[in-house]
């Protein structure tokens, strides 16, 4: 696969083959992890990456952080507090300006959906989008499709299920591109007014009846309730939506013995999960977070061309 010297903005950017590719990259790289009794530190590799992070981010920022370490790359971080952002410049003169300290390859994380693909118009490095308003996640979905590979053979007849936020949702989207282009069959739980109109074109199931869902699946992924991203409160209280739409200690036993239980993180714990959920060992949300760091890593050796790792 030559992903040598490419943007990626959305998981359609990548054919499935490529998908694939970087799973089973991300797989190796986490056995070698493993067989090491020691950490293996990187010898630098010469080369730099820009992390542009105009939104708060936690396990995006520092798992793209990680991974360059990992590869043994410089990193030069920057987030709207502190930047010329705050005084005036837009950010497309801010990603230029950035270019110019010649780095390698550049990550961008916006509120603004498309900033990232804009911005790659502008430059002549390759972008990654780290998470663009309502749009999309690819990196986010990459290393959940890896995350589900781990526990099953493989994706395609996979029952995924989808709960929560959907409307507001851009890992979602991206999740939902990845997984039905294997043959998953995707089904999103939420209330009506969480759901986009338009959400059927996807290719999904809708429904609103969690309770009956839950036994189905194999993969059962909440989403964060996204009040920030709302114009208007969009369902009547977060009690009745736990109600309705949670994963409760009493729906902890609803869910299949061989599934396991995924959330892109941060969790309202209490919210979309309760701390039994989390502590279940079918639980992944720590995996996804390790796994990050290993799909970036990969990510980034591929479009950058420096090594991962001793016989990788």
């Amino acid at each position: 696969m030559n992903l040598l010297g490419r943007s990626l903005l959305d998981i359609p950017d990548l054919r499935p083959e490529e998908v694939l590719f970087l799973i089973e990259e991300a797989l190796k790289l986490k056995a070698f992890e493993s067989s090491q009794k020691e950490q293996v530190l990187p010898q630098a590799s010469g080369k730099s990456v820009a992390l542009l992070f105009f939104e708060p981010s936690t396990r995006t920022r520092t798992s793209f952080q990680m991974a360059a370490y990992r590869l043994g790359l410089r990193v030069l971080k920057l987030e709207a507090v502190g930047s010329s952002h705050q005084k005036g410049e837009t950010i497309f003169d801010t990603a230029r300006n950035v270019e110019a300290l010649s780095p390698h390859a550049m990550v961008i994380r916006h509120g603004g959906s498309g900033v990232p693909g804009q911005i790659s118009k502008l430059l002549k490095i390759p972008v990654i989008n780290a998470g663009d308003g309502f749009h999309a996640h690819p990196t986010q979905a990459l290393l959940d499709a890896f995350t589900i590979r781990e526990s099953f053979p493989q994706l395609r007849g996979l029952h995924v299920l989808i709960i929560g936020d959907i409307a507001h949702s851009r890992v979602a989207r991206s999740n939902i591109h990845c997984l039905r282009g294997f043959g998953a069959q995707i089904t999103v739980c939420a209330p009506p007014t969480l759901v986009p109109p338009l959400a059927t074109e996807w290719g999904v199931r809708v429904t609103s009846r969690l309770d009956e869902e839950l036994p189905k699946a194999d993969v059962v992924m909440a989403l964060r309730m996204q009040t920030e991203r709302q114009s208007t409160f969009q369902v009547p209280s977060i009690k009745e939506y736990t109600s309705r739409f949670g994963l409760t200690d009493e729906r902890l036993g609803k869910i299949a013995k061989h599934a396991i239980i995924m959330h892109p993180g941060p969790v309202n714990r209490g919210i979309e999960m309760t701390s039994a959920v989390l502590e279940d060992p079918r639980c992944k949300v720590l995996e996804q977070v390790h796994n990050g760091v290993l799909m970036r890593a990969v990510l980034l050796s591929e479009i950058l061309g420096v090594p991962r790792g001793k016989n990788l």
